[in-house]
């Protein structure tokens, strides 16, 4: 098969990685690529958002499968410019998509078909997010309803913290059109984790469990970003949870999707609340998430063409995929000031040297090749990924590589997998 990865970070880097160890993959190409996935795909220079040149692309090429990686194309309508076109792809139509492309959309299908999330309100007029604020009191949540690459959730820990949120969506319009609409969620607390099932339009396959790191300093702490590592297993996440999650959340959106007209395929990605209370959902992506991609990607035995084209075709309910029983962690390295301004073009070094320590393979994010060197080109820039016999083997692996790697540009969190460590040791 010839097969189009579409997008640029770790994510795809591990994607593409996982593609190409298949048997049924005779030619891998990646739009736009970045310095690591070069080495295992041909990388052509179109963007990600470039909806037609992409179809052409694949058109001109004869490409059997298209991945699409991020969320933006997914949104922007390229898988259905790719089925009018003929050509086979992984993930939702936009019709689909909206369900990471609108906040709202989301809130209100989950209400309908009794799915549990948090109490919400949506707002397009800025008084009356401000009223429901003022009633509803903090701690609470505002987010913009459209995508904002990561960025347009705030925690907000005062009713002044809420206002001065939707002051910046709506007013100062700091997230673009995105931002016209606000949604106002209760805070809910408890612990944190991600579920992926791969979906095929009724059929949803889950896939094994992970936690990630979301602030950006150790003891989860500090400003929330894109990621700033994961792990699998997560041990919050039982069996039993995986099967309740199943039957009364991803199940019930699928159909729920269908019904509303919006059959839904690809990966559907859950961001949970666990607490003593129940599950809830806080949210729904359309893709991967970044990073947890890499510790999936990590731990799956089975070839994965075979499962991103039973998605496309239908045919979920005959696969049965395996899985290392050993445990994936993975360390992202951001430049130095990420998630604020960042320098980017600085120099990283030992990159191969890495790459060799057993159990270890480093993912690129934001880099980008210049002659031999390989240079910084966005915020969160590396995924250093390690397996193991236990989280703790996995996180002790990943770090050996980390502080191989000479890059005075960038930092990482030292306590990536914490929550997963701590219960090993108290199992001991």
């Amino acid at each position: 098969m010839k097969i189009l990865v579409v997008g640029s970070g770790g994510r795809e880097h591990a994607i593409c990685w996982a593609i190409a160890k298949s048997p049924r993959c005779e030619k891998l190409f990646c739009a736009p690529g970045n310095a690591g996935i070069g080495s295992v795909a041909e990388c052509v220079e179109i963007g990600a958002e470039a909806v037609d040149a992409l179809v052409r692309f694949a058109q001109d090429q004869s490409i059997d499968l298209v991945v699409v990686g991020p969320e933006g194309p997914l949104v922007a309508g390229l898988v259905d410019k790719l089925d009018a076109a003929g050509i086979k792809s992984f993930g939702p139509d936009s019709k689909a998509a909206i369900l990471e492309g609108s906040k709202g959309f989301m809130k209100d299908l989950f209400a309908k078909y009794n799915i549990p999330t948090a109490a919400y309100g949506r707002f397009t007029d800025h008084d009356a997010a401000i009223a429901y604020v003022r009633e509803q009191g903090a701690p609470i949540v505002v987010k913009a309803d459209g995508l904002a690459a990561g960025k347009g959730v705030t925690l907000c820990q005062s009713v002044e913290e809420a206002e001065a949120a939707i002051d910046a969506a709506m007013t100062d319009k700091v997230f673009g059109d995105a931002g016209a609409e606000v949604v106002i969620e209760e805070f809910l607390e408890g612990e944190e984790a991600s579920f992926f099932a791969l979906v095929d339009g009724k059929t949803a396959l889950p896939l094994v469990s992970a936690q990630d790191h979301k602030a950006v300093h150790d003891g989860d702490t500090g400003p929330n970003t894109g990621g700033m590592g994961a792990y699998s297993p997560a041990p919050v996440l039982t069996p039993a949870l995986a099967e309740q999650v199943k039957k009364d959340i991803i199940q019930p959106t699928i159909d729920g999707m269908a019904a509303e007209g919006r059959p839904y395929k690809g990966v559907l990605y859950a961001g949970l609340m666990i607490s003593e209370k129940g599950i809830k959902v806080l949210e729904y992506n359309v893709r991967f998430g970044d990073p947890e991609c890499q510790v999936l990607m990590m731990r799956l035995k089975s070839d994965v063409v075979d499962l991103l084209e039973a998605a496309a075709d239908g045919t979920l309910d005959q696969q049965h995929p395996q899985w290392t029983e050993e445990a994936a962690v993975v360390v992202v390295m951001a430049a130095n000031g990420y998630p604020g301004s960042y320098e980017k073009g600085t120099e990283i070094r030992n990159l191969n040297a890495a790459g060799k320590i057993d159990g270890v393979t480093v993912f690129h994010a934001g880099t980008k090749a210049d002659g031999n060197r390989v240079l910084a080109n966005g915020g969160r820039v590396l995924g250093v990924t390690a397996l193991g016999t236990s989280v703790s083997d996995a996180q002790a692996r990943a770090y050996k590589a980390v502080d191989t790697i000479d890059w005075p540009g960038g930092f990482c969190r030292r306590d990536i997998g914490w929550r997963a460590i701590e219960r090993e040791r108290g199992n001991a």
